[in-house]
């Protein structure tokens, strides 16, 4: 988006991968067509996994080469203690590794985010309408709701990583970010990162 080789306004098709995909979803269907900016709201505010393999082939035209870039661009950032497998952050598959990350890289990973716009406005969104109003977005970060200031940006959970949130607040021109990972409930997990 930034450079302009892609517009929130682009096409993104299905795949039947994309369509197979479990955990949180927004359910769609093997050639069902979004703009890119109603796919990367289901990726950021609602987490659905199906929704970021069918960015992810859009952009790289694979989830692996995906991948791929994602890892070249963590080395970028210096996110020494992070090495991904999987677009999606699902629990690894028989034979695969789990996605795992320090933290700090996900602060490292924060900061650079917070330079692009877009990112913001959609973390931002409490609740979105998808596929023709038919389908509610919820955002999974409840600090959005809850946190005066508060922005952003992503959790993330399943059974052995337990709760995480990269949580991020502006008031006036000062921003924060805060980490929490590991927490077992939901709710500590942002009662920590709001005292963070």
């Amino acid at each position: 988006l930034h450079d302009g080789s892609i517009k929130p306004a682009d096409k993104v098709t299905t795949s039947r991968k994309a369509a197979k995909m479990g955990g949180c979803q927004v359910y769609l269907k093997e050639g069902e067509t979004f703009s890119l900016d109603d796919m990367m709201k289901a990726v950021v505010v609602h987490s659905a996994n199906d929704a970021s393999v069918a960015v992810a082939e859009y952009i790289a035209g694979s989830t692996e080469a995906f991948v791929e870039m994602m890892n070249r661009e963590a080395a970028r950032l210096g996110m020494k203690d992070t090495h991904y497998y999987s677009v999606h952050g699902l629990p690894p598959a028989p034979g695969q590794q789990p996605d795992v990350a320090s933290a700090y890289d996900q602060a490292l990973l924060a900061r650079a985010l917070l330079k692009y716009p877009e990112v913001v406005k959609w973390s931002a969104i409490d609740t979105a309408p998808f596929r023709d109003e038919k389908f509610v977005l919820r955002n999974t970060n409840h600090l959005v709701r809850t946190y005066q200031g508060c922005d952003g940006l992503k959790t993330g959970f399943y059974d052995k990583a337990v709760f995480n949130v990269v949580a991020t607040a502006r008031r006036g021109d000062l921003r924060f970010v805060a980490v929490v990972l590991g927490t077992p409930h939901k709710l500590t997990n942002f009662k920590e990162a709001a005292v963070l």
